[in-house]
């Protein structure tokens, strides 16, 4: 395992989130889309429920899509951003089924503040251990959605199967629609 499960569920949490802003119409329209999204990814604490909450989770996401654009430095420059502005301060704690796993804000926080956070922490991780080449964008032509590769070889380039089929079915018509070999 290269991060803990914590580490990468907030990894892929984050980029989940940056590409609700790729789909159309947007995966955060509404606030029932944010309470789908939110029991998706399992988020815990205080929910208002109310387009103010709405609207500070959808100003989160171009904050994290720019980790998926930067080198190191940069990179530190956002993380170290996000945890001074939310007042990050680091604790273990265990509820419901997970074991021990870091958390920096109250449960009380506001749910933005919470999931810019829990991203910042786990990009800490990925700097710290020399990981940024793993979140990419995914390699379809016609697909801007980011992603976290978390491959031993570091081999994923898709955001998904939907995205990987119609790139590789693509390749193979153009492979077969070419021109004949002779003897053919």
């Amino acid at each position: 395992m290269l991060f803990a499960h914590d580490t990468e569920v907030a990894l892929n949490a984050a980029a989940a989130l940056v590409n609700t802003g790729h789909t159309d119409p947007d995966g955060l329209a509404t606030i029932a889309d944010l309470d789908a999204f939110v029991a998706e990814w399992e988020w815990t604490g205080l929910r208002r429920r109310n387009r103010a909450e709405l609207a500070a989770v959808r100003a989160l996401r171009p904050r994290l899509a720019r980790l998926w654009q930067v080198d190191d430095d940069d990179a530190v420059e956002i993380v170290n951003a996000l945890l001074r502005e939310f007042r990050a301060l680091p604790q273990l704690v265990r509820h419901d089924e997970w074991d021990y796993h870091l958390h920096a804000t109250s449960a009380d926080a506001p749910l933005a503040d919470r999931m810019a956070v829990e991203a910042a922490m786990a990009m800490v991780d990925v700097v710290r251990v020399g990981e940024l080449r793993r979140l990419r964008t995914c390699a379809a032509g016609d697909c801007d959605d980011v992603l976290v590769d978390l491959s031993k070889n570091r081999s994923r380039r898709f955001c998904g199967a939907t995205c990987a089929n119609r790139v590789n079915v693509a390749a193979f018509r153009a492979r077969r629609s070419g021109p004949r070999r002779a003897g053919a």
